[in-house]
């Protein structure tokens, strides 16, 4: 079972505002606190554990080539 990502309150008011701020200059609308609530934790359930695996993936693809450089110093 996999730990949920948890925000700061900081960090989810911050992006509460963002999402608030997005949608009033790209889209016309006025959101409230419910609803972007709602958005943010929408994309915090359902998508970031996707970004969080992707970069997972590129630490795991980028240490393991720097895992075989460090193979080229072998002395023999």
């Amino acid at each position: 079972m996999s730990k949920k990502i948890e925000l700061s309150k900081e960090k989810r008011d911050h992006m509460i505002s963002l999402i608030k701020n997005y949608f009033l200059k790209e889209r016309g609308e006025d959101l409230g606190d419910l609803a972007s609530t709602m958005i943010l934790d929408f994309f915090t359930d359902k998508l970031a554990p996707e970004f969080y695996n992707q970069g997972v993936y590129d630490s795991y693809k980028y240490f393991t080539e720097r895992i075989e450089d460090l193979l080229e110093i072998q002395k023999y």
